[in-house]
Formats: structure tokens, sequence, C-alpha cells
């Protein structure tokens, strides 16, 4: 990490992101390289540094992996960065053209923490208690989310499970986009990535003692 202090994210940064959504081209990218190392990846180490109690964190590389899809545009449109608690939990951070984009919790889950995530979902007692969870995030304006979900029930449960729409997430996790208003260019942007993660404490730290880390060999998540 740095040891510039964050002082926000210039509109130029947004402004870069914006125009090679348009241009996604190794020339552009070469020629405007440097304004995404000040304007982008600068001002993402310094937050991740001022939140450095969620961390460490891992920024994401610019570019996509395109070993395994020709479809994708080779650079990516967003920065993204990524802190685990000791207990499981994740801890998310983007910025792009759109603005701020944050979450927390289990965006994918592997197969252990799955089949952990859908027995404590399925008792009443606890889960009733992420029920309740998951509901008052939504009330206050969190999106609960997850990587994917199936279809259906997940197999050896009924259809009509009270509470099907968690069973059927393949993550469980709590989000909240800011757009890009004007305190986005300000040091203000730590305190409301703090705020957004704090709010959902309860859910993470449920998400925690019923899930956990898996003990499977760690597949690519946010």
């Amino acid at each position: 990490m740095g040891d510039v202090e964050f002082s926000g994210f210039p509109a130029d940064g947004l402004a870069f992101y914006e125009q090679l959504a348009a241009d996604n081209s190794k020339s552009f990218w070469q020629a405007n390289k440097s304004r995404y190392d000040d304007e982008i990846r600068g001002p993402m180490t310094a937050l991740a540094e001022a939140l450095d109690d969620y961390g460490p964190f891992h920024l994401f590389r610019p570019h996509n992996d395109l070993r395994f899809s020709k479809n994708k545009p080779p650079y990516k449109t967003h920065q993204g960065a990524y802190g685990e608690s000791e207990g499981g939990a994740g801890y998310y951070m983007q910025i792009s053209a759109d603005g701020l984009f944050v979450g927390a919790g289990y965006y994918s889950m592997a197969k252990d923490q799955l089949a952990r995530l859908r027995s404590a979902v399925d008792n009443d007692a606890t889960g009733a208690e992420i029920e309740a969870l998951a509901a008052d995030a939504r009330r206050r304006r969190y999106a609960i989310g997850a990587i994917s979900e199936l279809k259906t029930a997940p197999r050896g449960y009924p259809k009509d499970h009270p509470r099907i729409e968690l069973l059927r997430r393949k993550g469980l996790m709590a989000s909240r986009d800011f757009g890009a208003p004007q305190w986005v260019h300000t040091k203000q942007v730590a305190k409301k990535v703090r705020d957004a993660w704090t709010g959902v404490a309860d859910l993470c730290a449920w998400l925690d003692a019923n899930v956990g880390p898996s003990t499977l060999p760690p597949e690519d998540g946010w």
C-alpha cells in the first residue's frame, strides 16, 4: 500500500472509465495508463489503506483474463478492492464510470459453505434470524444478492420452503450502489464505505457464525 492520504476519486477518473468503455483498446489504454494510475489505482490504494481494519485489501488487476472467454474486452471498466475478515466475511468496494459500489458478506460460496448456509437457513431458529436480518437490510436500502441463484429448490429441500429465496442463493451479501454524487470526489468516501459495512455487521456476523470460511481449495470470487 502507499502512504498518500485518500482525498476522493477525481472526476477525470470516472471520465476515464467512460472513455475506456467506448474504446476498450490497447492503444487507448497505453495512451491513458497514467490517468488510470493517478486517478483510479492511486486513490483506491489510499482508500484501502484508510480502511485497513477491514483488510488487508487485494486490488484487482485492470486486465480481464481472456484465456477462457474471447468475448470479454481486454480491460476492466471498474476497479475493485476486496478484503476478508478473520471470520470469513468479505468486504468489497468498486469505482467505475457509474460511481461507487460497496458490498459485504459472502458473494460466492464454495460447496461446503453452501451446505452450511442451507442447513442454517432450513433451521427454524437460525433461519428466522437471517431472514429478519436480510429483511432489515432491505428496509435500509441495501440490495441482497449473490453471484447467482438456482431456478428451483436445492436438492433435498422442498420447493415451498418458507425461506426458499435464501435457499436458492449461491452466496449471500448485502450491497449499496451509491452512484456518483459529488462526495465521491472527496474524502467522505471512506466514511460512507465504512458506514455501509457497519450497517450490515449483524448479517456478516451471522454468516461468520453459521457459514465461515471454506476448507476447500479457493475459487475466483469477487
